[in-house]
């Protein structure tokens, strides 16, 4: 496997949140640059602003224009400006600056991404309503990465991960009015077989068990309550066992949760973002991280969101984009190991003059 310093772009997300002071407590501990090179889409100026409001000891960035001007050797913290010198910073605020900065940064990363001048992409939070425009007409992060990296083909899922606990989701950012309707049996089983085949190659976990969440209470009780479960879901995972992933349900999600029986699985599909999301951030606390999978780049970000209420009081704990930054490295280096242990191991055989026959069996006095 190839061994190198990977990496990490970390865009600044919402400059009027919780990203800086996460970052700047990130980067106190100075064996970050040891294992990894970061590389900042912010603000040295914002930075500078929210260090001195909260007393924070002092980050040293070292400026850049691109990525290809780090230095692996050096282990630095760098930084690429990608907001006017006199961005507006107003904590705990949803504005059109803010939002416009968001969007700078983290439209600048993802170009780097798909050029190849940065290796993993860590994202802080954005905030909905200050990020959505003209230019930024999606629900969220996920969505935008999608039609930005998905080429067309590929189809991003999110993936809510600490240790021991993974949990995806076949709808994400839908009203609950839309979610049945979206929950169809082609949805199921495509979100299992993209749920598996991430467990696998960016988890490194071989034969992995997934668990099916109902999507309506005791899992219908046979038809008494709802009949998605039996027209819909089981189905699904019927399509998805012929295709050898190993799914298991549907459970309900109080019962699953609440007995403790999510800790015999390696991967937990919900049908919806809270049935999901409230278990998980609970269970995880502040280790809990968000992973886009099913594109061909890695994209992590910490599990929370921008958190006015508590932004410049120096409240933050930084725990979760530390995990963010771990799991981006983890995924990464998985990808790799897996892509070497399927390549072909066998050298091909050079038949006579490029005849594509099969060779001959030897016999016994060859």
């Amino acid at each position: 496997m190839e061994n190198k310093k990977i990496k990490v772009g970390i865009t600044h997300g919402d400059i009027n949140g919780i990203g800086y002071e996460t970052m700047l407590k990130t980067f106190e501990d100075t064996r970050l640059g040891e294992i990894c090179t970061p590389v900042v889409y912010g603000s040295a100026k914002i930075a500078s602003f929210y260090r001195k409001a909260m007393n924070l000891p002092e980050v040293k960035f070292t400026q850049i224009a691109s990525p290809d001007e780090t230095d692996p050797a050096a282990e630095r913290i760098y930084m690429i400006n990608v907001v006017p010198e006199d961005t507006k910073v107003e904590p705990g605020q949803a504005t059109p600056e803010s939002g416009a900065a968001a969007l700078a940064a983290l439209r600048q990363a993802v170009a780097d991404l798909r050029d190849g001048k940065i290796d993993v992409l860590v994202t802080c939070p954005i905030n909905k309503s200050a990020i959505h425009s003209e230019e930024f007409d999606f629900p969220g992060h996920t969505e935008f990465l999608q039609a930005e990296l998905g080429e067309g083909k590929d189809k991003a899922m999110m993936i809510m991960c600490a240790e021991g606990l993974r949990v995806a989701l076949v709808t994400i950012h839908n009203s609950l009015s839309e979610v049945a309707p979206n929950v169809t049996r082609e949805n199921v089983a495509h979100a299992l077989e993209a749920f598996n085949r991430s467990l696998i190659s960016d988890f490194g976990i071989h034969s992995p068990r997934i668990a099916v969440l109902s999507l309506n209470p005791h899992a219908g009780d046979s038809g008494v309550i709802g009949t998605d479960e039996q027209d819909t879901i089981i189905p699904a995972i019927a399509d998805a066992s012929k295709k050898k992933v190993l799914a298991f349900g549907p459970y309900a999600a109080d019962g699953f949760f609440g007995s403790g029986t999510y800790t015999k699985f390696d991967g937990i599909l919900a049908m919806y973002h809270d049935q999901g999301l409230t278990p998980f951030k609970l269970l995880a606390g502040e280790n809990g991280v968000n992973f886009t999978a099913g594109l061909r780049y890695v994209r992590t970000s910490p599990d929370h969101g921008t958190a006015y209420d508590i932004a410049g009081k120096g409240l933050a704990e930084p725990q979760s984009l530390r995990e963010a930054i771990y799991a981006a490295l983890d995924i990464y280096r998985n990808r790799l190991r897996e892509a070497e242990a399927t390549s072909n191991p066998l050298r091909k055989q050079n038949f006579d003059r490029g005849s594509d026959r099969v060779p001959r069996e030897p016999k016994n006095n060859d």
